[in-house]
């Protein structure tokens, strides 16, 4: 009929015009792509610290590096790499559940702050101790104890800060982009540490870790404490970290994920261990073919973390798939043949390492009470690092007994093993994640005055009061 629009052919018989399924594409990646960065578009705090630890990330990463070649440099051992590496992380397992307590009690920015002051400083030590030359095996040791004693308060309030930054219900999304913030530095501080150790030299990795510090201090002294959402803080009071392990042993949705942590973090975590090893007595490489490898990780891992943060909530059954697959693939890096596999091998690798990690944590997030956040997520911490140094001497024996491939052969079985057990043990249990109003952590009022950070604070009484809790 005239003057009719004639429907187009497809819809006549039923099918979708030719645009639709486009169309409909296009809002399904447009909806993706705003769950992935949710935390970032909805959290001005959150977009300050993400971006700063970029920064101060790559630092860290530059440092690895450095401090692995340094210690290789100065004695050829992949045992006393290992056992500097176990240095470095005991603090975290025999502190770290004291720090958890101190994060519960504490105001978490302004410790932050001090904790990343005094790392910057530690870094500076090695720095200048490397570039005049004075730098000996001791020295290194020293200062990685130094390090490990800030990590063992750092880490767990780090990791309960996030929470206060995003709210309960964008913290597995905000979990996930922190972990892309630790690879994508993985890809650029591996990559430009290379490049520095075989041009100016080992010294200056040090030195601009020291300074990249300071961009994650003043993110968090930028912050708008208005926006931020503090659990309340628990009082002092003797028997905290009692409590706090008889609260994790009682719940099988923070056990398991912890004891899983724990045997992955022991055997397969030790990749500045590894690599170095792999880099230069299997492939016959230097530094820049180190720092190559743990680009090639690293940027798989920033694909695995982004693709992680694009999923719903966690589940127990997530977990244990993606630990059983991350276990086969550290098997496969180790059988590869030459560093062009081998890097293919660490890409892939990387994505399901991050996914494996930032599962767990956001798992542990929101099944943890509220006000248990910062203990259940020092004993994550001491899982996760403070296992190394029981891991570290055992991979680096491995590695100098019968190479670094046996030492990732080694890594690779525990991690599969701990995927299997942990399946059969959740099997049936549902994680109590914390959805309900009742059960969102308590908000507080804001003394805009007091969330400032300033020097009166002493956090080593509240460390003190919580080893005598």
């Amino acid at each position: 009929m005239k003057g009719r629009p004639r429907p187009h052919a497809a819809a006549a018989i039923g099918l979708s015009p030719p645009g639709g399924a486009l169309t409909r594409w296009m809002a399904s990646a447009r909806s993706t792509g705003a769950r992935t960065f949710e935390a970032l578009q909805s959290s001005h705090n959150f977009r300050l610290y993400f971006f700063g630890q970029i920064v101060s990330m790559s630092g860290t990463w530059m440092q690895t590096v450095a401090q692995g070649w340094l210690v290789l440099r100065l004695t050829g051992s992949t045992v006393d790499l290992g056992a500097v590496t176990a240095v470095q992380f005991l603090p975290v397992l025999i502190g770290g559940p004291w720090g958890g307590v101190v994060a519960d009690r504490v105001r978490k920015r302004r410790l932050l702050v001090m904790t990343q002051t005094v790392s910057a400083l530690l870094a500076l030590a090695l720095g200048l101790l490397t570039a005049t030359g004075a730098v000996r095996l001791w020295m290194v040791f020293v200062l990685a104890a130094g390090l490990g004693c800030v990590n063992s308060v750092d880490n767990p309030t780090r990791q309960a800060f996030v929470m206060e930054m995003v709210g309960a219900d964008r913290v597995a999304n905000a979990v996930s982009l922190n972990s892309v913030v630790m690879n994508s530095a993985r890809v650029v501080g591996p990559a430009v540490a290379g490049i520095l150790i075989a041009t100016v030299g080992l010294a200056t990795c040090f030195l601009v870790n020291a300074g990249s510090f300071i961009a994650v201090i003043v993110g968090l002294l930028l912050m708008r404490a208005s926006d931020l959402h503090p659990t309340k803080r628990a009082p002092r009071a003797k028997g905290q970290l009692r409590a706090g392990l008889r609260y994790v042993r009682s719940e099988r949705g923070l056990l398991i994920p912890l004891v899983m942590m724990a045997v992955v973090g022991t055997l397969a975590y030790n990749f500045n261990v590894t690599l170095p090893a792999l880099a230069r007595f299997t492939f016959h490489r230097g530094a820049t073919a180190y720092g190559v490898m743990s680009s090639a990780m690293g940027a798989g891992a920033v694909i695995g973390g982004l693709i992680t943060a694009s999923r719903g909530r966690p589940t127990n059954e997530r977990l244990t798939k993606v630990a059983a697959v991350f276990g086969g693939l550290i098997l496969v890096c180790a059988a590869m043949p030459d560093l062009w596999s081998e890097l293919a091998a660490l890409a892939v690798m990387g994505a399901f390492s991050i996914s494996f990690i930032a599962t767990a944590n956001a798992t542990l997030q929101l099944t943890a009470d509220p006000a248990m956040r910062g203990r259940v997520m020092a004993l994550y911490a001491v899982a996760f690092l403070g296992s190394t140094p029981v891991g570290g001497p055992i991979v680096g024996w491995v590695a100098q007994a019968f190479g670094p491939r046996a030492a990732l052969c080694l890594g690779g079985a525990a991690t599969v093993v701990a995927a299997g057990w942990g399946r059969a043990a959740l099997a049936g249990h549902r994680p109590r994640l914390r959805r309900r109003r009742s059960q969102v952590p308590t908000i507080v009022p804001i003394d805009l005055e007091a969330n400032e950070v300033s020097a009166g604070d002493s956090v080593a009484g509240e460390i003190v009061a919580a080893r005598k809790g």
